[in-house]
């Protein structure tokens, strides 16, 4: 009996290693499994063109309620997923093992996160933002309102509808097509903490817009939230690498403000869709790593006019240096192009720096001249942009002195030494002959 029943465990812990993941990782970029967490399961349908866009990407997504007493991110000491996406603001403790600690490890682990708070915003939604950068208004019934910048609608008279157009100024973030119409956003506002200098705002609130209870009488104390502090939506990248989004609205990820028309106060421009499904799907491609994940490989140095790396070199050598990096499109590696990556020739403190030349398929060189100082050095990479996931690249070499036979025979620089040492024995010579023979 005790063999049979060997066999069938054995044959469980096969059959669910699949799907025991780590985070990104550069051998497997494909194998993407997101836990997606909701209040009801009826936003699997009123969010649907979020959760498609997903999936046609490739993405595998496991749909449960936030309180579902299975839920394990976990098991065996491996994570089973590589993103969490958490569409449940009112849940005050979500089921199974999962909590605050453990959605922060899965995050410490290079895990990717997605938050989505609304006006019902609990305790725990809001220390999970809290602990990534993002603090929430600590008023729990205060929305953000705009007079000025706000969306126009029939049926919308409290101005808490907002089209918002201050997108964060990137590329990698954003994508390379410009976002034209106004993101509808309704929900509530947070400001970034200072101390964490890793969060950025990805969509901001306009000067004129302040956080409060817009069905209560305006009161002589200024709002804690007002203007350009306020952030709708939030990205941080960790060191690990991992992703962050914290919004403020659950709605604007759903599929009524997807396909909503938008025109702004203010503005004579009417667009028939609003800019929510370009945005998110666009920011959701960074989160995700689809854009801006950086890898670099073949890091080489040798003499010049040679192919072998040596074990060390001597000052005052002809060296080139070379690496590679390439980036994540989604679909494959392709070659990063930038002129602003450097590399450090370092001791203490860098004692050559130089930028790196490219030839536009991921091939970065540069050459330079081993400084006239020796003991153990490194070449360094750290590269770091906006955007992009850093890289920290560095490889040890000791340099070394001439040898004693290495030197000239004669040395340029010490020619005066030589002529000061021969004119002292030829002045030798002549005192000595004038003192011995001068009567």
């Amino acid at each position: 009996m005790a063999a049979p029943k060997f066999a069938f465990l054995l044959l469980n812990l096969i059959s669910i290693l699949p799907l025991l993941v780590s985070s990104f990782s550069v051998d497997r970029p494909t194998d993407r499994r997101i836990l997606v967490l909701l209040d009801d399961l009826s936003l699997k349908s009123s969010h649907s063109l979020f959760f498609s866009s997903l999936k046609s990407r490739g993405f595998d997504l496991d749909f449960k309620l936030a309180d579902d007493p299975a839920i394990a991110v976990k098991r065996y000491g491996q994570y089973m997923y590589d993103g969490l996406i958490l569409l449940s603001p009112s849940t005050e403790r979500f089921g199974g093992s999962l909590d605050v600690e453990g959605v922060l490890d899965f995050v410490d682990s290079g895990h990717d996160l997605i938050v989505a708070a609304d006006a019902n915003a609990s305790d725990l939604i809001r220390n999970i933002a809290a602990e990534c950068g993002v603090d929430f208004d600590e008023d729990p019934s205060a929305v953000v309102v705009d007079h000025s910048s706000y969306a126009v609608s029939e049926t919308e008279g409290d101005h808490t509808l907002i089209a918002a157009d201050d997108f964060i100024q990137s590329d990698v973030i954003l994508g390379n097509k410009k976002i034209e119409a106004p993101v509808l956003f309704k929900g509530i506002g947070h400001s970034l903490n200072p101390a964490n200098s890793m969060v950025l705002k990805a969509l901001s609130a306009s000067p004129s817009s302040y956080s409060t209870n817009p069905s209560s009488k305006l009161s002589s104390q200024p709002p804690s939230l007002y203007g350009t502090a306020i952030s709708l939506v939030s990205v941080v990248q960790a060191r690990n690498a991992a992703r962050i989004m914290i919004s403020g609205s659950l709605d604007m990820f759903s599929n009524r403000l997807f396909r909503a028309g938008v025109q702004k106060s203010g503005s004579l421009n009417k667009y028939e869709k609003s800019g929510n499904e370009q945005f998110i799907t666009e920011l959701s491609k960074w989160i995700f790593h689809e854009r801006g994940h950086l890898k670099a490989v073949n890091l080489r140095h040798n003499k010049v006019g040679e192919s072998e790396e040596p074990s060390m070199y001597r000052i005052n050598d002809d060296l080139e240096f070379s690496v590679e990096i390439f980036e994540w499109s989604g679909s494959s590696w392709v070659p990063h192009v930038s002129k602003d990556v450097q590399v450090q020739f370092y001791m203490m403190s860098p004692y050559v720096l130089k930028t790196l030349s490219t030839n536009g398929k991921g091939l970065y060189h540069t050459s330079f001249k081993v400084p006239d100082v020796y003991g153990v050095f490194q070449f360094k990479v750290e590269y770091q942009k906006l955007g992009y996931t850093s890289l920290s690249l560095s490889k040890q070499i000791p340099v070394r002195p001439f040898k004693h036979n290495e030197y000239e025979r004669f040395i340029t620089t010490a020619f005066p030494y030589y002529g000061a040492s021969f004119s002292m024995m030829a002045g030798f010579f002549i005192f000595s002959g004038v003192y011995l023979y001068n009567k």
